[in-house]
């Protein structure tokens, strides 16, 4: 019984994210155009603060107790498996041709694609640590040795689908404004999501097999995650002098997620 209630949970907690991703891209049949400039600084912002209170309080403080309870010394798989993390989105953000929603500007190995494709692939490449985030704390969870309590990965996990929401929209408005097409904007942004229960299962599988590199995968997400917080996100509402309204999204985000983990964890 307590199997299957394991197994609901988990299945649950990785699907979440990427319903929050599909319902906001569905904002597509009921928008005529983008947010306004300031909301999308506001949502960018609380964004990356809900990003960067999952990276301290479920990703790395567990990573810390865990090797604790090992003997280990506390802070060094924490502190390899997020530089590591850090590397792994620097490399991925070199190598995959992906477009900046607000610069324009084309990164990546060049390559001839759609400019709509481009976009895809940019949110993508954000989702991956999103969804290894998720993975890795049911993983935890599961193994009943990182101290994260099956409330706690649903914390991360409905922080995170909140997040998507908005994304969602943000991605596939641009999209549909590009195309002209409601439906293919709305089936990019789905796609993008994807990513995320695919991450999070195969981090799932591989953390179950391998339990002591538990603390480490939790520390990778959490330097992957802020990467994404800190090469895309605060770049992105930081686009002119008014940028305070991103910083607000920031701090509510942020004590929403903590409030999140710690008062359910």
């Amino acid at each position: 019984m307590i199997f299957s209630n394991q197994v609901f949970t988990t299945l649950a907690g990785i699907t979440f994210p990427f319903l929050g991703t599909t319902l906001g891209a569905a904002m597509v049949f009921f928008m005529r155009d983008e947010f306004k400039i300031n909301l999308q600084r506001f949502l960018l912002g609380f964004a990356s603060g809900v990003m960067v209170a999952a990276s301290v309080w479920s990703l790395l403080i567990p990573a810390i107790e865990q090797s604790k309870s090992y003997g280990k010394i506390a802070w060094m798989p924490a502190a390899v498996g997020f530089l590591v993390g850090i590397a792994f989105l620097l490399l991925l953000d070199q190598l995959t041709p992906h477009l900046q929603n607000k610069t324009k500007q084309a990164e990546g190995i060049p390559i001839q694609i759609g400019r709509e494709s481009m976009l895809f692939l940019a949110v993508t490449l954000h989702n991956i640590p999103e969804g290894m985030a998720v993975g890795v704390v049911f993983a935890g969870m599961i193994s009943g040795k990182a101290e994260i309590s099956a409330i706690a990965a649903m914390a991360l996990s409905i922080g995170i689908s909140i997040q998507n929401f908005p994304e969602g929209a943000i991605v596939s408005m641009p999209i549909k404004l590009e195309t002209g097409s409601k439906q293919k904007a709305f089936w990019y942004g789905v796609a993008s999501g994807v990513v995320e229960p695919v991450a999070a299962g195969a981090t799932l599988l591989l953390t179950t097999v391998v339990v002591p590199v538990l603390p480490y995968l939790l520390a990778f997400a959490a330097g992957a995650m802020i990467y994404v917080v800190v090469e895309e996100l605060i770049p992105d509402f930081q686009t002119n002098k008014k940028s305070n309204i991103g910083m607000i999204g920031m701090a509510i985000g942020f004590v929403l997620m903590m409030i999140l983990d710690v008062a359910l964890g």
